[in-house]
């Protein structure tokens, strides 16, 4: 049986990236939320749960290395999410 502590109502989950943006001093630009948990449930359903960390890892050090614009971070999840989406095994 899963824990019930370790799931996150949504309140909860605003504010831990809120905490997330105060910490390394980060906007809501910055944190799409909604984008990232679109792009972690497609590699989760389109490769394997536990695919979904890694593309997220991918998905920041790549939105990281093309620049602080709102539009790379959407850009390197979008492309993440697409690749999943025609994954074959």
């Amino acid at each position: 049986m899963s824990d019930p502590s370790r799931t996150l109502p949504p309140e909860a989950l605003d504010e831990w990236a809120a905490a997330l943006r105060t910490h390394f001093g980060l906007t809501d630009a910055d944190i799409p939320v909604a984008d990232v948990l679109n792009m972690t449930r497609d590699v989760a359903n389109g490769v394997a749960r536990p695919a979904a960390p890694l593309g997220a890892f991918v998905a920041g050090l790549a939105a990281g290395r093309a620049g602080a614009d709102p539009a790379e971070i959407h850009a390197a999840l979008e492309a993440v999410a697409a690749l999943a989406t025609d994954w074959h095994r």
